[in-house]
């Protein structure tokens, strides 16, 4: 990922705007730059949802169009990439913890009977989309978590099962030999004495190249897919998020929503981030709308970011405006300082009842050209460019230097 000087500039004029100081024109420019469907007459039924549910939206929309329950279509998206051993941010196949156990959250909520479910840390289990779906339909309860979840899950039918394929165990070894003294142990970017990389020089630049060739010799030593490889080395120099979130609602107006995900890679064993947390990674209110999150779990956490929006549309703000707010509530946290917030991003997925939406992005992608996008199925599926709060591009934490273009046009798999 990119960032440079004339990107930082206009990220820090635009970060003014995002703190709440800027001048209110500049917040309508913002307001105005939204998807169609908040201008022209809103289609129902209607589904949208992360990048990684593309293949998956099509059959899930032919079964909302056929009566089915919206949750259980939200399911037949998430569940795609749970089931896909090569989605390496959800389900099977998702990146382990720093110990090489893959721990998966997610979390639902049924509109037409206003219930909710949720499960966090489970091991063992791969669709635990559905394992939430089974908490608030099975229990008095909304979240179990790590090895209750799990038992109850087996009690409940499913299967237990390695969640490590060959290749997120490939990837698990290259970062314990190479990079497990840059974990998530210390202060983060939170932390009032935390401080940003020093910009790099061309000797810094060449060590960088030094390793990223010997990660991709180790990669191949440990027979990593030649095309993957440098994939695998990104992903082991800037540990990925990953998650999907899918909201549907059907012509009568019936909602719902679902997150499901790995979690960060990586990362210490038992941590959550936003997506099994109700009111964070994913809130539906059938009198109003739903929304969803990927991105910096962490960050979305602290401002309750579907909770937000949902509540912000509540109060009569369209479903980009909504969004946009809560992403400058993330700005406001970090007082607009760009040197913290580069290190972060956030991507909302917001549906109205009436079937207006919206994608948002707190910047405009990874790297230019690779702007973040929503999927949308409302009798057509396509991808929609998110509307960006900042100007520019994220980078990645720990930041990862950029990539030779002679190494970059070997791999398939780079964001």
């Amino acid at each position: 990922m990119t960032f440079s000087r004339r990107d930082f500039v206009k990220t820090s004029m635009l970060g003014a705007v995002a703190a709440g100081v800027g001048s209110r024109n500049s917040a309508n420019a913002l307001a105005a730059q939204g998807h169609a469907s908040q201008n022209d007459a809103a289609k129902r039924p209607i589904i949208i949802c992360a990048h990684n549910g593309r293949a998956y939206v099509k059959a899930a929309y032919e079964f909302l169009k056929g009566g089915g329950d919206t949750l259980d279509a939200a399911i037949r998206v998430v569940k795609g990439p749970e089931d896909d051993p090569n989605d390496d941010s959800v389900g099977l196949g998702g990146l382990p913890n720093e110990e090489g156990v893959v721990e998966l959250d997610a979390c639902c909520m049924h509109g037409p009977t206003r219930r909710a479910g949720s499960v966090g840390g489970v091991r063992n289990i791969k669709n635990v989309s559905m394992v939430a779906k089974a908490v608030m339909e099975h229990t008095g309860h909304v979240m179990l978590v790590g090895d209750g979840a799990e038992r109850f899950a087996v009690a409940m039918g499913f299967p237990r099962e390695n969640l490590l394929t060959d290749r997120s165990r490939k990837i698990w070894l290259l970062w314990k030999e190479f990079n497990s003294d840059r974990d998530w142990w210390g202060p983060g970017i939170a932390d009032p004495h935390w401080q940003a990389p020093a910009p790099g020089s061309r000797p810094r630049a060449e060590l960088w190249r030094e390793r990223i060739d010997r990660l991709k010799q180790r990669a191949a030593d440990l027979q990593i897919e030649p095309e993957f490889q440098l994939a695998a080395v990104h992903r082991v120099l800037s540990p990925p998020t990953g998650t999907i979130h899918c909201s549907v609602l059907n012509e009568k107006g019936e909602m719902s929503g679902i997150t499901t995900t790995s979690g960060l890679a990586f990362k210490l064993p038992g941590r959550c981030g936003d997506s099994p947390i109700i009111g964070a990674g994913c809130y539906t209110d059938q009198d109003v709308g739903s929304a969803g999150a990927t991105g910096s779990g962490e960050e979305n956490i602290k401002v309750a970011g579907a909770h937000t929006i949902v509540e912000n549309m509540r109060h009569g703000m369209s479903p980009q405006e909504a969004g946009l707010d809560a992403l400058k509530r993330i700005v406001r946290n970090y007082n607009g300082d760009m040197n913290k917030l580069r290190f972060m991003d956030m991507i909302y997925y917001v549906l109205r009842k009436d079937g207006a939406y919206a994608g948002v992005s707190l910047w405009e992608g990874y790297s230019a050209g690779n702007p973040h996008a929503i999927v949308v199925h409302d009798g057509t599926s396509r991808s929609e460019i998110a509307t960006p709060l900042l100007k520019g591009y994220s980078q990645d934490w720990p930041p990862f230097p950029p990539i030779p273009e002679d190494l970059k046009k070997d791999s398939e798999y780079l964001k």
